[in-house]
């Protein structure tokens, strides 16, 4: 504690010693234009015929009375879109000048000095290009408005962060950025958490609270609209429905919206992988479906398998996930035709940049879904966009309002992810402006990609507020400030604020006070809403849903091929049975038939051989008759007469 009071002594004595430094060159200055003066004075009361010594003494006399009320103020030259209060230098060049005026003091009203500390801060946000105006500085509790703070456009690619407690003005500040830079003819994206930046399209209304604000600081306040292109994610009414694919969407974020687990997460990535292989579209909710339903069936099982041996039991987890978000009202993100975010980078006719206010309903019911489906449209961003490197000013700036509903229970592939995406799109020329209630509502690694700083009020009425305090003390540059109890003493539209500048390095922190926006603070009325829509070209694009031929009408005509073709392979083999019963009927009659010749035939052999065996029994009775007949009668006629 005593090492923080000497260190606060240390740098209230060196800012005390500048400022003296400073007032001794300033007086300076002011007694050598009170000693010019004075002459002037005397030289033109003597061509007058005015007694030479009364005027050189009124003179003289106004000169020092200036030169003791301090040296009129620098004024910072106005380079910035917008509303920004500036000093009027043609104004006060084109004023006719009061001949009869004689009095030096009258020619030029005196105006209070910069302190040390305000003219640091003037330097520190001076920018040779343009700058997006945010307030005017405070010093004991009064605003400069020689003062300005803003950031420089050159660097709002380098992101940036807008944080406050509720109540604090976060959202109007988001406003009046949008405002600006719709101005400067960058468009952006805005993210409409509550509805009520509808009123970016229609003109503010002045009033004598407004002008109570205003006035203080230097504003030359008027009532504006922008030009504005009505978003919404999913369908509904009142907005141009914003939807994308399943496949676009990609494993990753659909695995945070399904609030997978990582072995969950790497099967839905071997899921979508399988079907972008087998070119599978998946265009909505029930494609995916089907594709699940398919790898769990008895058909799919094998390429189940085939994919890397994801357990069925997962497979049915992701499945009933699928169906619980599609039950939810998830169907509605995803279909065709999907968005365009090259439709994000649009100028009005008049130069000024497009605001498209994205519309997120019922976030607070459906946070995981609607914050990661604006991660996507980053992500597609980041993927679809050249690169462009440095440049004046960006080509589109991001506005991620509820920014903490983005990483709760996030996977550490997520978060890697978002980091990257953050790290590398700045050189795509696209800022991201995270609007969240904390700094630590931010992971590190992402809040270390954050170049710019707007800080609102922060309470800590808790230790984990009091912890949380003294962390978002910590990420600001060494100042002169207390910010533990500036921080929490910071009133409504009042931010500490410290940005990069031109050359790469941190601008001074500026306790500051935010300008008005010149849109309506709140929602725009219906008439405005409607005629914004009718003239959108964006609605006659994708108002209507249509659904192409996908994931599912495939599979369907791959299983009915397969059914046919399993019916044709059925009949074939039932044809081949048929034939096969055929042929082996022919043939066993084939066999019958040759047994029965082959019998008839040995029947007829054995009739053949049972005849010639019966001829040869008759030759050889024949014969033996014959030879009988022949003997007898040789015996008759030898013994024939001796026996009669």
């Amino acid at each position: 504690m005593t090492d923080t009071t000497d260190d606060s002594a240390s740098v209230e004595i060196a800012r005390l010693r500048a400022e003296a430094a400073q007032a001794e060159a300033e007086a300076a200055e002011a007694r050598a234009a009170a000693a010019r003066a004075a002459l002037e004075a005397a030289l033109a009361g003597e061509a007058g015929g005015t007694p030479a010594g009364t005027t050189q003494g009124n003179a003289t006399q106004d000169a020092v009375t200036e030169a003791d009320a301090g040296p009129v103020a620098t004024t910072q030259a106005d380079t910035t879109p917008g509303n920004a209060p500036q000093a009027d230098a043609t104004q006060a060049a084109a004023a006719p000048a009061d001949d009869t005026q004689a009095d030096v003091t009258e020619t030029a009203a005196p105006q209070a000095a910069l302190s040390a500390h305000a003219a640091e801060i003037r330097d520190g946000y001076a920018a040779e290009g343009a700058l997006l105006p945010v307030g005017v500085l405070l010093e004991d509790g009064a605003p400069v408005p020689d003062v300005r703070v803003g950031l420089p456009l050159a660097t709002l690619n380098r992101h940036a962060l807008v944080a406050g407690a509720t109540g604090t003005g976060k959202t109007r500040t988001l406003q009046l950025m949008a405002e600006g830079l719709s101005a400067a003819g960058v468009p952006a994206l805005v993210t409409d958490v509550k509805g009520d930046l509808t009123g970016l399209l229609q003109p503010g209304t002045g009033g004598e609270k407004l002008r109570e604000r205003t006035d203080p600081l230097g504003q030359d306040w008027a009532g504006t609209g922008f030009p504005v292109e009505l978003l919404r994610v999913g369908e509904g009414p009142g907005a141009v429905p914003v939807r994308t694919t399943v496949s676009d969407f990609g494993p990753l974020l659909l695995a945070k919206v399904l609030g997978l687990n990582d072995t969950q997460e790497s099967a839905l990535q071997l899921i979508v992988h399988w079907a972008d292989t087998e070119g599978l579209a998946l265009v909505d909710l029930g494609d995916l479906r089907s594709v699940v339903d398919h790898l769990t069936s008895d058909a799919g099982k094998e390429e189940l398998r085939g994919i890397g041996g994801i357990a069925t039991s997962t497979a049915g987890v992701i499945l009933r996930e699928v169906s619980a978000l599609a039950a939810q009202g998830g169907e509605e993100f995803f279909g065709e035709p999907a968005f365009d975010t090259a439709d994000l980078l649009r100028t009005a006719a008049d130069g000024r940049g497009v605001l498209s206010v994205l519309r997120l309903p019922d976030l607070h019911q459906r946070p995981a879904m609607l914050s990661t489906f604006v991660m996507w449209l980053l992500a597609d961003l980041f993927g679809s966009s050249p690169e462009v490197g440095d440049t004046d000013r960006p080509r589109l700036v991001f506005f991620f309002d509820e920014a903490h509903l983005l990483f709760a229970d996030a996977s550490k592939e997520f978060l890697s992810q978002v980091v990257r995406t953050v790290r590398l799109i700045r050189s795509k020329g696209i800022g991201i402006v995270f609007v969240t209630q904390s700094p630590t509502d931010v992971p590190e690694a992402v809040l270390a990609q954050l170049g710019g700083r707007v800080q609102h009020a922060l309470r800590a009425h808790t230790p984990k507020d009091a912890r949380a305090l003294k962390e978002a003390v910590t990420t600001f540059p060494t100042s002169p400030y207390d910010l533990a109890e500036v921080l929490t003493s910071l009133g409504t539209g009042e931010a500490v604020v410290t940005v990069l500048a031109e050359d790469g390095a941190p601008t001074p922190v500026a306790v500051t006070r935010v300008l008005a926006p010149a849109a309506v603070m709140g929602p725009a009325d219906d008439e405005a809403a409607t005629a914004a829509l009718a003239a959108s070209p964006l609605a006659g694009r994708y108002a209507e849903r249509v659904d192409p031929e996908s994931a599912t009408e495939l599979l369907a005509a791959r299983m009915e091929a397969s059914a046919r073709a399993a019916a044709a392979q059925a009949e074939a083999e039932r044809l081949a049975e048929e034939q096969a019963r055929i042929e082996a009927e022919r043939q066993q009659a084939d066999d019958e038939r040759l047994e029965e010749m082959e019998k008839e035939l040995e029947a007829a052999r054995r009739r053949e051989e049972r005849e010639a065996e019966r001829r040869a029994r008759q030759r050889e009775s024949v014969l033996t008759s014959m030879a009988r007949t022949a003997g007898t009668s040789i015996i008759r006629s030898i013994l024939g007469n001796r026996r009669r």
